[in-house]
């Protein structure tokens, strides 16, 4: 208010000097003549200019009145805005105050209950621990009772009723595995025979396998000496050009090829038998035919595992992988042709693939590689199950396939496919006529077959049947209960796993009967 109140004083004698300087200005200049009319003049400016500051005066005050008014009313407003404000905080803390009054209250109140709770409770716990005091004492007489009725102390009747209980206790779990394992197998068993029913019916292939030739006929005995050659030339020549031994004894008109390599057994056949044909026998004329029938072999190889891949109905292989499944036809083993073999493997499989709905394209697949290994398990070391899942890995088989090949024999954790590819590869050597084993052999498994059973305390007699696929035992009932046979047998079965080598499965079958004799006189 001040300030503008200073404006206005000071906007007055700015007029007034303002007035005063023209004045003086228009004396100045104006000579005398005009003195009187400046004068006039001056008076007018004069009067002009204080009536402008009076104006301006008068404007002023009612602007600082307008602002003043201005200001009241705002703080006013603001003023009873605050005061509502803090009216309602006011209002606001009396309401909490008296919650806490309340808080307060109820929490003495719990308090005293609490108090009165906690003394009950110190009540109880004495009057139970009198209580227990006296059963402890009462138990201890009953005790001191059994002991002295009983004839025995307390550590002695503990531990025969720990043996009580647990003889029950296993009596009842034998009952239930029983049980359980009973109508697990019975439904397994149905669906397996089902389903290796299917595929033995649907497939059929011959019994008889063809095997490798390594004895090849002579015309006559005079060839022997040919074949010899001067010093032994030409025998050493083809000995040199196909790696094979050749036996030439006393055997009359034959002459004996011996070597581990089928394929160049093959080849060292095949050579002489042209050999002997033609006549013509000498160190550059064998060299000749040995190349000549060598490029026929490896193309034979070929075009056999071409033609096993479209019989199986499988595409894609790796040519390496095709010339391996071509090199089976001239792989034995238990006198088995391992070709006809990968064949039988890679259609059961399908067989079976499609009877559990899986992928029968992927399981032909395995079952035709599954034996690759055998292939070159002569120039390459280890089992050959192994060795077959390194080359269809090096040629980029699915690794589905590769765990198959690997898994086929239970030498790594086996998925679905390689328990069928298993399956079938036991299908396939185990069926009558597919395997020739020696007397010697088969005798000693169905010894060890036996020794293993009774080697087992409680066994009365064992016998291996069915060719060793089968060990029946007949137990002394009064040493062996119903339900111990059950454990008895897995027991057998798990040694028999763990000792023995054998093809396919071994069905062990424990018998436990009681005979009753009475005599009537």
């Amino acid at each position: 208010m001040n300030a503008q109140w200073l404006i206005v004083v000071l906007v007055g004698l700015g007029g007034l000097l303002l007035g005063g300087g023209a004045t003086w200005l228009v004396i100045r200049m104006l000579d005398r003549r005009e003195l009187e009319t400046a004068s006039q003049a001056a008076a007018r400016i004069r009067e002009d200019a204080e009536k402008e500051a009076k104006s301006r005066v008068k404007e002023a005050e009612l602007q600082a009145k307008d602002y003043l008014f201005q200001a009241k009313t705002e703080f006013e407003k603001e003023s009873k805005a605050v005061r509502a404000e803090l009216q309602g905080k006011q209002e606001r803390l009396l309401h909490r105050e008296e919650n806490l009054d309340k808080k307060v209250d109820f929490l003495d109140q719990k308090e005293l209950e609490l108090g009165k709770r906690e003394k009950k409770l110190q009540q109880q716990q004495q009057s139970l621990e009198e209580l227990e005091a006296k059963r402890q004492q009462l138990l201890n007489e009953a005790g001191k009772k059994l002991e002295q009725v009983a004839g025995m102390s307390a550590a002695e009747a503990k531990k025969q009723l720990m043996d009580s209980m647990l003889d029950e206790a296993r009596h009842e779990a034998a009952k239930k595995i029983k049980q359980i394992e009973d109508e697990a197998k019975e439904q397994a068993e149905r669906e397996a025979k089902k389903i290796l029913s299917l595929a033995i019916e649907r497939y059929a292939g011959e019994y008889v396998a063809e095997r490798t030739v390594s004895v090849v006929t002579l015309p006559s005995d005079e060839m022997k000496g040919r074949i010899i050659g001067r010093e032994g030339r030409n025998i050493r020549a083809l000995e040199a050009a196909t790696g094979i031994d050749l036996i030439v004894d006393d055997t009359p008109e034959a002459v004996v090829l011996s070597g581990f390599n089928s394929v160049r057994r093959e080849v060292a056949r095949l050579a002489l038998e042209r050999l002997i044909t033609d006549g013509r026998i000498h160190p550059a004329r064998i060299e000749e035919v040995v190349k000549k029938v060598e490029k026929e072999v490896d193309e034979r190889i070929r075009e056999a595992g071409q033609q096993a891949t479209f019989d199986v109905g499988v595409h894609g292989i790796h040519a390496e992988l095709i010339k391996l499944v071509g090199r089976l036809r001239y792989r034995t083993s238990y006198s088995q042709n391992q070709y006809t073999h990968a064949l039988e493997v890679a259609f059961l499989a399908g067989i079976m693939a499609s009877e559990l709905g899986t992928n029968v394209k992927r399981a032909k697949r395995a079952g035709l590689l599954h034996d690759i290994g055998k292939a070159v398990d002569h120039e390459v070391e280890g089992p050959h199950a192994q060795i077959g899942a390194e080359l269809a890995k090096k040629y980029g088989e699915t690794p589905q396939v590769i765990q198959a090949i690997a898994g086929h024999h239970d030498d790594e954790p086996g998925s679905l496919l390689a328990n069928l590819i298993q399956a079938a590869d036991a299908l396939s050597g185990a069926r009558p006529g597919a395997r020739r084993e020696m007397l010697e052999t088969y005798v000693k498994r169905l010894e060890d077959l036996e020794r293993v059973a009774n080697s087992f305390t409680g066994i009365g007699k064992s016998y291996a049947i069915q060719a060793g696929r089968e060990i029946r035992i007949m137990v002394e009932s009064d040493q062996i209960s119903d339900a111990d046979t059950m454990v008895l047998a897995k027991d057998i079965a798990r040694k028999i796993e763990k000792e023995l080598s054998y093809p396919g499965q071994i069905k062990v079958t424990v018998i436990r009967e009681t005979r009753v004799v009475e005599m009537a006189k």
